[in-house]
């Protein structure tokens, strides 16, 4: 693993840890850090040992958003240049299950990142919110794409007009986020949950996720037919041959993502 500067990493039981470290400005987002998350995420991805990976930041903030001073004197002309949103985009590519856990501060930035995640723990003091307007700008790896998504247009124009915080309650209300739990308990939670499927089959795992995300973005016809096409690919697995062996001899499966 690279010698990272924005974030620390850690493999416990097979499942990858990644903490954003900026602490002292409140882990805002820099590229750099996206940078290095999206390094830390491809190589467990390919980590034949990591089952499930899990995100956090710290109990004041997970991150409260962009890195204003790095963008403040950027123009259209820079950040197509930068290609600013290469790194975002590959966090989606990654196939293994990302649990996130928020406790504190998810803004801006931050909550994009938290949306990148496929399942959300958050503490009861977790805020989130895209406070962009208030800049004289708009989000820009996604938050108004997803948000719209999970709550509807008319719920999304409202939080992004108002750019004000809303609660783990609120957040979800309108299905961001899965559970809400203690502030020390979030990210203890959310590595519980990582080890439970990660004792699940890995190849099941991987093509129930793509499925999911596939059906979220395609009509019902089209998502039932990558459905049944990776419905019939676990077919040709050693992982579904033990599984339903191990079925009907009552024991408990051992999968190894073949």
């Amino acid at each position: 693993m690279a010698d990272f500067q924005s974030i620390k990493t850690k493999v416990e039981d097979g499942i990858a840890l990644i903490e954003l470290n900026r602490p002292d400005v409140l882990n805002a987002i820099s590229r750099g850090m996206v940078t290095e998350i999206r390094s830390a995420f491809e190589t467990f991805d390919k980590h034949d040992a990591v089952k499930a990976i899990v995100l956090t930041g710290n109990e004041k903030a997970f991150a409260a958003g962009a890195d204003i001073d790095e963008m403040m004197e950027d123009d259209a002309v820079t950040l197509e240049l930068l290609n600013q949103f290469k790194d975002w985009d590959q966090l989606h590519t990654i196939k293994k299950p990302v649990i996130g856990a928020v406790s504190g501060y998810c803004f801006g930035g931050g909550f994009e990142l938290a949306l990148c995640c496929d399942i959300l723990f958050a503490s009861e003091k977790a805020q989130f919110g895209f406070p962009e307007i208030k800049l004289g700008v708009m989000p820009g790896a996604g938050g108004t794409v997803k948000l719209t998504k999970l709550m509807g247009p008319k719920n999304a124009l409202e939080w992004l007009w108002l750019g004000e915080p809303m609660t783990a309650k609120e957040a979800q209300k309108h299905g961001i986020i899965n559970r809400i739990v203690a502030p020390e308990l979030v990210v203890e939670e959310a590595m519980k949950f990582a080890r439970t499927i990660a004792d699940k089959a890995p190849l099941s795992l991987r093509l129930i996720k793509e499925s999911v995300r596939y059906a979220a973005d395609h009509s019902v016809q089209d998502g039932m037919q990558l459905e049944r096409k990776n419905f019939y690919l676990l077919f040709s697995s050693e992982d579904q041959k033990e599984g339903m062996k191990a079925f009907t001899e009552k024991r408990y499966p051992h999968f190894k993502g073949k």
